[in-house]
């Protein structure tokens, strides 16, 4: 029987990546965004069963519905991969509005206690599951004109090490440092430079690698990508 993963911020960048490299091992594949055109286009590239729908994982609401249709689908996912993300403009902390700053502690972090919340009750009743919170070399250290996403990435590594803690034997939660990739994220803070970085088809696949060898004994860990 096939696995199934759940991938969040799956209609571009890493998460779209990641989808179609799972679903080409034969994954079933659940995936959300808020993009629905993109995730349209999704759809055609993946080879197995899958779910795609919209998610907005700032909303609890939302991310409840979202996680109730996947489990309809395919039932509790065995990996779930919470990378949706989003990162400030280049700016100074003083230049950052709190409305920016918010928005961003929303998604990487609010997002990602909206989606534990609504899948690891359903992971917890078969005692069974992996979730993978995404992470960043800017988790375990810093640059100038990013920190509210370098607070969120530490924040990241925090929360995955208390929740590790309240998981019982057989379940792991990880936070991921994915690496340097060519993404739009990336190209927000590096420009034309960010195009000497890997792409995200080639990355995928060592990173599926990876994330399909995590075993709950990485309870507590970082697992670089």
């Amino acid at each position: 029987m096939s696995k199934h993963v759940c991938i969040s911020g799956c209609s571009r960048g890493l998460g779209r990546a990641m989808a179609i490299e799972f679903s080409a091992r034969g994954w079933k594949v659940s995936g959300g965004a808020r993009d629905q055109s993109r995730l349209s286009s999704l759809e055609r590239e993946l080879k197995n069963d899958f779910f795609l729908g919209f998610l907005d994982v700032t909303i609890p609401e939302k991310v409840e519905t979202f996680a109730g249709l996947a489990k309809d689908n395919f039932g509790p996912p065995d990996l779930l991969v919470n990378n949706a993300g989003l990162i400030n403009r280049n700016a100074a902390l003083l230049e950052i509005s709190p409305e920016e700053f918010s928005a961003v502690l929303a998604v990487n972090l609010g997002g990602i206690h909206n989606m534990i919340r609504s899948f690891l009750p359903m992971m917890l009743a078969k005692n069974q599951g992996i979730i993978v919170n995404f992470s960043s070399y800017w988790g375990q250290s810093a640059a100038p004109e990013v920190g509210p996403y370098c607070a969120s990435k530490w924040g990241v590594e925090g929360l995955t090490r208390s929740l590790a803690q309240e998981l019982p034997m057989g379940m792991a939660a990880v936070a991921f440092n994915p690496g340097v990739i060519n993404t739009d994220m990336l190209k927000s803070c590096f420009g034309e430079d960010a195009a000497e970085h890997e792409d995200p088809k080639s990355w995928a696949i060592h990173a599926v690698d990876r994330l399909e060898s995590v075993s709950p004994s990485a309870n507590g860990e970082t697992v670089l990508g």
